[in-house]
């Protein structure tokens, strides 16, 4: 690969690992997002002027046993063209055959090249855009072990605290002071603070009636994901009542949390009475501070039996109090949907962001938006 100017465009190195980990989950390798991000500082160490450096920096931090060689090896050669020099190729060129890998569904870069290996999509690849109901027991599992890697992060918030800052806006009288009788009671320097941050709360409202099981089954894992984290996280189940199931979720294993959290909720797979259960969340937690500024996530399909004006109500309440309403749907991606549903139709005016839930693509999408949500 020949040298390239360290000050090469960092979107395009970003562009470079997502697409070479494209290709090598496409081609049957597992790599995690933590993998593709160490594989990131590596080449941030490296550079990306010399192809050994790539190479190695990929072998190193992308493949985790000794079988999987070969075909990081293959995969490698077919991702960056291989030619006499060994591994070389101009980056720009690089970068313009990753824009034809990530945006081309169909076969990898090098296609009609015979010594360019066949490319087949990896277990996980697949799963991204699958259907969450038509999950089998095997791809539940994988989705789990996919859904452990993801980050549920909730926006910051200005706190009522005040932080330590060497350049802050506002004296720190107690520390220039104790500093100073450290010193003869010379004051040297001044200390000062500035508005602290935390992180705002996530509330997760999961619907567990029979028309939302099939989902509900996957999406309380992502609830898990969140409380596992150690976040300022609470979780509740909305079926014919309303059940709170954060100390449930709160065990590192998984199944663990989900059998607790599901052998605690006495109505799972029952009838809904949304409408009702979000106003018990609001009369009985969330005027009492839970919701106040908070990021509150519905997973839900909007279907309720109970009067439209309660949902409505109950939304608007909400609403006022919460920092921002996100309503997760996993209908919303089937063709030609409308929010027709009248639970649907009575929340929709009181919400911030409305989404789809139906796959572990938009999952990480709502991981994104609950990461963004101070706008």
């Amino acid at each position: 690969m020949s040298t390239v100017s360290t000050a090469t465009p960092p979107n395009d190195v970003d562009r470079l690992v997502a697409g070479f980990v494209h290709v090598l989950r496409r081609g049957g390798l597992e790599v995690t997002i933590s993998q593709s991000a160490l594989f990131r500082e590596a080449l941030d160490v490296t550079g990306v002027g010399s192809g050994l450096d790539v190479y190695w920096s990929g072998r190193a931090t992308l493949v985790t046993k000794h079988e999987h060689v070969a075909m990081y090896d293959a995969m490698f050669l077919a991702f960056f063209h291989h030619n006499t020099n060994g591994f070389g190729m101009r980056f720009d060129d690089v970068v313009q055959l990753l824009s034809d890998v990530v945006d081309d569904d169909g076969d990898s870069a090098g296609e009609g090249d015979d010594e360019t290996p066949a490319l087949q999509y990896s277990r996980v690849e697949r799963l991204h855009d699958k259907d969450f109901g038509d999950f089998d027991d095997a791809e539940l599992h994988e989705a789990e072990r996919v859904m452990q890697e993801l980050r549920v992060n909730p926006a910051r918030r200005r706190s009522t605290r005040r932080a330590r800052a060497r350049h802050g806006d506002r004296p720190d009288l107690r520390r220039t002071v104790r500093a100073a009788m450290r010193r003869a009671g010379e004051p040297i320097e001044l200390a000062t603070t500035e508005p602290g941050e935390t992180t705002r709360r996530l509330v997760v409202l999961l619907d567990i009636s029979g028309s939302m099981e099939r989902y509900a089954r996957v999406l309380i894992r992502f609830a898990h994901t969140a409380v596992a984290g150690r976040g300022d996280v609470e979780v509740f189940a909305l079926g014919t009542r309303l059940t709170r199931i954060t100390r449930q979720l709160a065990s590192r294993d998984p199944e663990v949390a989900v059998a607790a959290a599901a052998g605690a909720v006495e109505d799972w797979s029952g009838g809904t009475r949304l409408g009702d259960s979000l106003d018990a969340f609001v009369r009985d937690w969330g005027i009492r501070g839970m919701a106040r500024g908070s990021i509150v996530v519905i997973l839900s399909d909007g279907w309720d039996r109970g009067e439209p004006a309660t949902m409505a109500e109950a939304m608007e309440r909400l609403h006022r109090l919460a920092h921002k309403v996100i309503w997760v749907n996993p209908l919303k991606a089937g063709p030609g949907y409308e929010p027709t549903a009248q639970g649907m139709a009575a929340a929709l005016p009181h919400i911030d962001e409305f989404l789809e839930g139906h796959c572990l693509r938009s999952v990480t999408a709502l991981a994104h938006a609950i990461a963004a949500a101070d706008a």
